[in-house]
């Protein structure tokens, strides 16, 4: 992690925020103002400026927390620079971009979108993050972050950004079809906090991620991703995500390895039994592996809300063992702190 030496009052002559030009000095006053007077989303943004800015060479930073316990952890600052520039090169968002931002900044997905800006020289609008960001604006922007959500309740605005990457989330093959007609370039990204948000990203469509620049991948012996990613993380970065590796910088993300359900020695990846059912299920939903005499774990599909009738056609591309055993009905999942679905405690709740 050698590019770039990190300097705390470091900012990009070119970088705008909501159209105005600042310095270090003007950036930090307005990170005071957002503490004392902004709303919450602005007062997420003024905390992490001063942290920013503050003379330490890191950040706190939590993970998601989306298979286990999130874990406090402290981020190179140099290492989100190095991915800032890497995000630059791989997506072609150089100086000048025009960029929105509509991902909350307590999270790290929402705070690299501020560094991007500082560093490469974004003129980025900073909205407060919602299911509809594009909805009464009719600005047009170069790049732009969201989760799955946001572009499911954008699609008739999504033509106003010229380039996505959507985070936080798998794609559904659902929206993914949806998507693909549109005229803009979107990409899923493969991301976690401990790399510094994403380090691989897919054009919507396609099967296998490329990995960004100076990024490698291989597996381990369980057939989980290892990433290597030197100017991120100084450590190779071992994974629960199971992944078909073509080269060093490709891969196929086939599901985590904590949500295998071994029923009668077939092993099942729930979310690709997901991907099949999500055509007929309008509710949120997951399948799970629930302990079963005759077949060791038995899949049960679990479905957020009302109980509905679910249609014969939903299983018509099941295989044998991927066909629910059970349907349980839940009426909130439990989630982590950034929206991401607990599936262990979702269940064990409503048993």
């Amino acid at each position: 992690m050698n590019d770039y030496v990190y300097e705390p009052s470091y900012v990009h002559p070119r970088f705008r925020i909501n159209g105005n030009s600042m310095d270090a000095c003007t950036l930090l006053n307005a990170a005071y103002d957002y503490i004392k007077e902004g709303k919450p989303f602005e007062k997420a943004i003024g905390v992490f400026l001063l942290d920013w800015f503050d003379p330490k060479p890191y950040v706190i930073m939590k993970t998601s927390g989306t298979t286990g316990t999130p874990k406090t952890i402290q981020l190179s600052k140099r290492a989100m620079i190095n991915s800032a520039l890497a995000t630059s090169v791989f997506f072609k968002v150089g100086a000048n971009t025009h960029a929105l931002h509509c991902l909350p900044a307590q999270y790290i997905a929402g705070r690299m979108m501020l560094v991007r800006a500082i560093i490469i020289g974004w003129d980025i609008d900073v909205l407060e993050p919602s299911s509809t960001p594009l909805a009464g604006n009719e600005k047009t922007y170069d790049f732009a972050a969201m989760v799955p959500l946001q572009a499911e309740q954008s699609l008739g605005k999504l033509s106003q950004v010229k380039k996505i990457i959507l985070g936080g989330g798998k794609v559904s093959s659902v929206l993914s079809e949806k998507l693909q007609p549109l005229p803009v370039a979107i990409w899923e990204t493969y991301a976690m906090t401990e790399t510094v948000t994403h380090v691989a990203a897919k054009r919507i469509g396609e099967t296998a991620f490329t990995t960004l620049p100076g990024v490698k991948v291989t597996t381990d012996a369980r057939g989980c991703l290892v990433i290597d990613a030197p100017k991120v993380a100084d450590m190779p970065v071992v994974t629960n995500d199971l992944a078909e590796v073509k080269d060093v910088h490709r891969f196929t993300w086939l599901g985590r390895y904590d949500n295998v359900i071994n029923s009668g020695g077939i092993k099942l990846f729930p979310e690709q039994v997901e991907e099949k059912l999500a055509p007929y299920l309008t509710q949120r939903f997951f399948v799970y592996g629930l302990p079963d005499e005759v077949l060791g774990e038995k899949l049960i599909l679990v479905v957020e809300g009302s109980p509905v009738t679910i249609p014969d056609q939903a299983y018509s591309n099941l295989d044998k063992y991927e066909k629910p055993k059970t349907i349980l009905f839940v009426n909130k999942f439990a989630e982590t702190g950034s929206g991401k679905v607990q599936r262990g405690e979702t269940v064990a709740a409503a048993r």
